[in-house]
């Protein structure tokens, strides 16, 4: 798909990373960039997703709007993180089938695949048992949409496309205490021990589970080759194919925010799911996507971005 031209709306294009993905867009030269806002069009009421597709006229959607946090706020809101992220995708992806519009784009969550899945994991596995009970909600509302896209096609024909980023990261992610994913939430606690010369900080579980990051920018570059590249009804996982232990992670972080004091571990906190790892050939084959910062570099951004804005 040639997206000059097109008239893009992206749910979401306000945030950490959809304004990665306006900016992106931007260079592809479309007619028009749609980006809703909250205070004026709730993408749970279906009437307003079809009067937002009546009045903007989009050809494509990419919806990146979600209710997200980590842990914490996954056990806190369990009931809002399912009801607000089903119905938000499963309204948009019906009134753009009304709509007849030419392509949806829909993220999805890597929250979404077993606790115990073999890694890399793999797209076919995604079905292959029950999510990390502490996000299952989450993931399972996101996983639906998949199923969703693809009875869609089936049916209709309906040109719906579905991706499964990993963790992401990056300069103006979310650093609040109560909702913020593990590496700013880590960044934010080792300067703030620094500042208060703190002997210790203390983390959540025993520090042995992995993750996988990648950079927002990244990120934003491989969701719009794949509006523009890709077409099918599997889904296809966003990544850097590479991973590290929370405990390496923290020591990084500390190492990179000179906080010199104890790493302590709280084991009576959950861990979370036990390994995260994706196969990322299928975004590198089906579209030429391939992740290229390097995670110290990211992650040195990352740290820079945070300490300007405190100052």
């Amino acid at each position: 798909m040639d997206l000059r031209g097109k008239r893009i709306c992206v749910t979401g294009g306000a945030g950490f990373l959809g304004a990665r993905v306006v900016a992106e867009l931007e260079r592809r030269e479309p007619a028009a960039v749609i980006v809703p806002r909250r205070a004026t069009c709730d993408l749970r009421d279906g009437e307003a997703v079809a009067r937002l597709y009546r009045t903007e006229r989009p050809d494509v959607v990419i919806h990146l709007a979600a209710v997200v946090g980590g842990i914490g706020a996954n056990r806190a809101n369990p009931g809002t993180f399912f009801h607000d992220n089903a119905v938000m995708g499963i309204q948009l992806i019906e009134q753009a089938r009304r709509a007849g519009l030419h392509k949806f784009v829909c993220l999805g969550t890597i929250c979404a695949y077993p606790k115990h899945t073999p890694v890399p994991f793999r797209e076919a596995d995604v079905w292959n048992g029950y999510p990390e009970e502490t996000n299952a909600p989450y993931g399972l509302a996101k996983k639906m949409l998949l199923v969703q896209l693809q009875a869609y096609r089936q049916q209709w024909g309906f040109p719906g496309i579905y991706l499964l980023p990993v963790n992401l990261y990056g300069p103006r992610d979310n650093f609040d205490p109560e909702s913020s994913h593990v590496i700013p939430a880590l960044i934010r606690k080792c300067t703030e021990a620094r500042d208060a010369g703190a002997p210790e900080i203390v983390c959540w579980g025993d520090g042995s589970p992995t993750r996988e990051f990648l950079y927002v920018d990244d990120c934003a570059e491989a969701i719009v080759l794949a509006t523009e590249r890709y077409d099918d009804a599997e889904p296809v996982n966003l990544g850097s194919g590479t991973e590290i232990t929370i405990r390496a992670l923290v020591e990084q972080i500390a190492a990179a925010t000179r906080f010199g004091g104890r790493i302590m571990w709280d084991t009576t906190k959950p861990n979370g799911q036990p390994r995260r790892c994706l196969d990322v050939s299928r975004a590198r084959e089906r579209f030429g996507f391939t992740a290229t910062t390097p995670f110290a570099e990211g992650l040195r951004r990352t740290i820079e971005w945070w300490e300007a804005r405190r100052a």
